[in-house]
């Protein structure tokens, strides 16, 4: 009998990279979180330079690991230039590489009222 347990998710967290290994510290923390949180979620980091995996990486990886769709979470507070240009670029070679795989990209972190809320009560506290 054919198995139908659902394709597992992928996650991605994509941010900007640094040449400063501890600058990583904080990006894999979150990946930490979901891992300990949803356990068959599948996730992974990226990163638009600088660091390795790139984003087209990342998703590779994810997809070899059995992931049947992709959601990309940009850690950008702020929507600049890689939010708005680079990043559609990236998701869409993806898509154009990878047709059979739905991806959801995210609004950037900075765009969520919970991050403006949690930054603003770290700040008063």
């Amino acid at each position: 009998m054919p198995s139908t347990l659902p394709t597992p998710r992928g996650i991605v967290l994509f941010a900007h990279g640094s040449r400063d290994p501890l600058w990583r510290l904080p990006i894999e923390a979150v990946a930490a979180q979901i891992r300990a949180r949803q356990p068959g979620v599948l996730v992974r980091c990226a990163y638009l330079e600088i660091c390795t995996p790139s984003l087209p990486e990342a998703a590779a990886d994810l997809m070899a690991a059995g992931a049947g769709e992709l959601r990309v979470f940009p850690l950008f507070l702020g929507v600049g230039k890689h939010a708005r240009e680079d990043l559609p670029l990236l998701i869409e070679d993806i898509r154009s590489a990878h047709p059979g795989i739905a991806i959801e990209l995210l609004p950037a972190a900075g765009e969520y009222m919970q991050m403006t809320t949690l930054l603003a009560d770290i700040a008063v506290a």
